[in-house]
């Protein structure tokens, strides 16, 4: 099995949002005046981080789902074997 996209994606929105939020909550406020007073390193850094929280809990539920779907197959029972002459 190959593997899932979401994992390297989700990694790098949560490295990314991890260093916009860092970089918000440390800045100076007089930076963002030109925004109207709004932070928005500190909004969407909490915006990629928790997308990227997000798409890395899907693949690890998505693949624990998938190992459990794979060990639940019921083995053949003697009623579905063909019977030998």
């Amino acid at each position: 099995m190959g593997l899932d996209i979401r994992l390297p994606i989700g990694g790098l929105f949560v490295a990314l949002g991890l260093l916009l939020t860092l970089y918000g909550l440390s800045a100076d406020n007089s930076i963002y005046q030109r925004s109207l007073g709004i932070n928005v390193n500190l909004g969407w850094g909490i915006v990629l981080l928790t997308l990227g929280v997000l798409m890395i809990a899907l693949a690890k539920w998505r693949s624990r789902e998938t190992v459990r779907g794979e060990d639940a197959t019921p083995e053949p029972s003697s009623k579905d074997r063909p019977r030998q002459a």
